[in-house]
């Protein structure tokens, strides 16, 4: 008994060495650390560089006028503070570029995952990536001096500084932006999903929009939120092209001003530092940081929703 008492009994576990900790892993952590910690600081940064003058202002400006008010003429001698038509015209661009940037995006998206031969592709692509390259400045002048008369030829009534133009500019910027992050979804879609979609007698139409689609659908509203979020802060395209006359109006062929185009001309302006006009610069800014982090937020949580897990 005792010999097989002996023979059954565990053995003692080993007692692995302790790994030694190379100099150069902690080095790594170091500076990955680093990195993370600048970029949370220089959020913050942003956020108290905004909200301390922004508190400022609203002690001077009531909170209602500035989120109520219709009327928007801060530099005039009897200012009026109403955001209203900042943010009327901020969406408006934004939803006419939308208009241009989500269908043609994701059809591109579409192509070059499913249909685009590879050398097709590897032609396109980087094509796509010259249009995302060119600077905004130089796109907000060819609305101003191509679009426009264009527009203008073609019999639509359109002022010189105009939304319309502006928006159809913004809208193919954005249509690289859509097609990559669309198609990177895309291709993640398992292989197994398309062919037995094509299995079961589908043709290459219906397995890209009614399978591949709807199972890349979270990366693809990703990509639609932050194109809308692009176009919301777009500066110089709507500066130039939109104008800056502040008014409440759904017409896409009359001038606007949007908020990051308030915040462009007023911040290169003549006004004085340290005055409410100068502060009305950090409570757009504040009123738009706000807005874009709401649509991150939904998006975020839209992503999670329909996010789909595959092995």
């Amino acid at each position: 008994m005792t010999e097989r008492a002996v023979a059954f009994e565990q053995p003692a576990p080993l007692a692995l060495p302790r790994k030694r900790i190379r100099a150069g892993e902690v080095l790594v952590q170091a500076v990955l650390f680093l990195a993370a910690a600048i970029s949370v600081l220089t959020t913050v940064g942003i956020v108290v560089s905004l909200v301390l003058p922004a508190i400022d202002f609203f002690r001077v400006v009531s909170p209602v006028e500035f989120f109520t008010g219709t009327t928007w003429a801060p530099l005039f001698l009897d200012a009026e503070f109403g955001v209203i038509p900042l943010v009327v015209g901020t969406f408006m661009i934004s939803f006419w570029s939308s208009l241009v940037a989500f269908p043609l995006g994701l059809g591109v998206a579409i192509y070059l995952s499913e249909y685009a031969p590879a050398r097709v592709s590897s032609v396109l692509k980087p094509v796509l990536e010259i249009l995302a390259a060119i600077p905004t400045v130089v796109l907000g002048y060819f609305a101003l001096t191509f679009v426009t008369p264009f527009l203008r030829d073609i019999g639509l009534d359109v002022e010189i500084f105009n939304a319309l133009s502006a928006s159809l500019v913004l809208g193919v910027m954005l249509i690289p932006t859509i097609a990559s992050l669309s198609e990177d979804a895309m291709a993640a879609v398992p292989r197994d999903l398309r062919d037995g979609g094509y299995a079961l007698g589908a043709d290459k139409l219906q397995v890209s929009t009614k399978i591949v689609v709807p199972a890349a659908i979270s990366g693809i509203i990703a990509a639609f939120v932050l194109g809308f979020s692009r176009a919301v802060g777009e500066t110089m395209i709507v500066l130039i092209a939109a104008g800056q006359l502040a008014q409440i109006t759904f017409d896409p062929r009359e001038t606007i001003a949007t908020m990051t185009a308030f915040i462009g001309a007023t911040g290169n302006g003549d006004v004085p530092t340290g005055s409410i006009e100068y502060k009305t610069i950090f409570a757009v800014g504040l009123t738009l940081f706000c807005m874009t982090l709401v649509m991150n937020l939904v998006s975020i949580r839209l992503v999670r929703k329909y996010r789909e897990v595959y092995e």
